[in-house]
């Protein structure tokens, strides 16, 4: 037995129950159809308290009221308009027709429009979106143009909250920061680390390159919101100078730079013949994989001297910012956290999920639009971020942060604090 929706556009929950089971089953398919149902049912009862059941004597209202036939008319349930059938309640003392008061209300039920974000963002494009509808059992009323209304309207809800959202009660102890192309622009994306080890996307901006005063804006825009940094945090980028300087700038000594060491070996190996760039990314990785600072340095330093005659750019490029692709080495915290903390994958996953929703834009048609599907994304590729591995150490991690910026605010010299006296096992 095939289910006619045609046929049941006036029917209420006694005609449902009555049927055989085959069609009760085929109902269970079709969820808009049990929707309207149960609307039936509900207008059916206001409109009894109107006229009282079909070939009653006493009728309620001493007659007043009369069944007066239907029109037409939807609810929204969810993203998606039901078409139904309205009852009409005609006052024969008015000769006029009474305004349903459930209908009303039913017609103000608010759509579930963070579904409809979910789908568009998951894949679902809009202009696939009426062909999909088409498919459901009497879908009307969605059409393209409507989703990217709803779509618009509800992703410019979602940009405002996630750029205004505070930060105060975050307790931030890192920052990852990195700009990649994405949405057809550069895109310079920060990214939270909690002292409990959670991955939060805190701000982006979009801009041409990774200089200072544009991601100084970004950082400047972290603090109006409640960034807290002068306990310390650990800081992780690539080798832009503009990312340095406007941490610096911002935060001073707050600013405890760790530079990604996978960005620094393969600047330095770019610069070599192909036979050797093997051995040498083979030796800078050993290198960086000591667990002791001091052992790291010393092996650093030997290949800075191996390289010196070999290709002086390269070693010119190992001998910049040596010192900060050691931070995690110096704090003592290496063993433990710089699996997760030595590079800056952590944001080259976030960009990576990132990806995957807005890569499904066919078209880029402004900054607006940008930002718009980059927030909905970041949004929901944060709600499945993992916790950091190894967070449990991170509290020892705090406490270097801290010593490490009481250090530099008493001194005026860059060398750096070496933590050698501070064990892990006290702590």
């Amino acid at each position: 037995m095939s289910l006619q929706p045609t046929k049941i556009s006036t029917e209420k929950l006694d005609w449902l129950m009555k049927q055989p089971a085959q069609v009760k089953m085929q109902m269970l398919g079709h969820h808009m159809e049990l929707c309207r149902i149960l609307v039936n049912e509900l207008l059916e009862e206001e409109v009894l308290g109107y006229t009282g059941h079909r070939y009653q004597r006493q009728r309620p209202h001493n007659g007043r009221y009369h069944r007066w036939g239907h029109n037409p008319g939807s609810v929204k349930m969810g993203s998606e308009k039901v078409p139904i059938s309205v009852p009409r309640v005609r006052d024969c003392q008015t000769d006029t027709f009474t305004s349903l008061s459930r209908y009303r209300q039913l017609r103000q039920l608010p759509g579930q429009d963070e579904r409809l974000v979910k789908a568009v963002i998951h894949g679902l494009s809009q202009g696939d979106y009426g062909h999909v509808v088409r498919e459901l059992l009497e879908g009307f009323g969605i059409s393209q143009a409507s989703v990217s209304r709803e779509f618009i309207a509800h992703s410019r809800k979602v940009v405002e909250a996630f750029e205004n959202r505070d930060l105060s009660a975050m307790k931030i102890l890192g920052l990852i920061i990195d700009g990649k192309y994405l949405a057809g622009e550069q895109i310079v994306i920060a990214l939270g680390l909690s002292e409990d080890g959670h991955k939060i996307p805190l701000g982006f901006i979009q801009t041409n390159t990774e200089n200072g005063q544009a991601v100084g804006g970004l950082i400047d825009d972290l603090i109006r919101r409640g960034l807290s940094f002068e306990q310390g945090l650990l800081c992780v980028i690539d080798g832009a100078k503009g990312l340095r300087k406007a941490l610096q700038d911002r935060l001073g000594h707050s600013a405890v730079i760790q530079r990604c060491q996978w960005h620094k070996r393969e600047n330095v190996v770019s610069y070599l013949a192909q036979d050797d760039q093997k051995h040498y990314r083979r030796r800078l990785q050993n290198a960086y994989e000591q667990l002791d600072y001091r052992q790291a340095k010393d092996q650093l330093e030997q290949i800075h001297s191996e390289l010196e005659p070999l290709n002086r750019q390269a070693a010119k490029s190992l001998a910049e910012g040596m010192e900060q692709t050691l931070t995690l080495h110096r704090l003592g915290v290496f063993e433990h956290l710089g699996k997760s903390l030595k590079t800056t994958n952590c944001i080259e996953n976030l960009n990576s999920q990132l990806g995957k929703y807005i890569g499904r834009v066919k078209r880029w048609h402004n900054s607006d639009q940008r930002y718009r599907w980059i927030s909905c994304g970041l949004v929901e590729v944060e709600s499945k971020m993992r916790r950091l591995q190894n967070y449990k150490h991170l509290p020892i991690l705090k406490k270097r942060l801290e010593a490490e910026v009481s250090y530099a605010q008493k001194h005026t010299s860059d060398e750096p604090l070496l933590l050698k006296k501070i064990s892990t096992k006290n702590e």
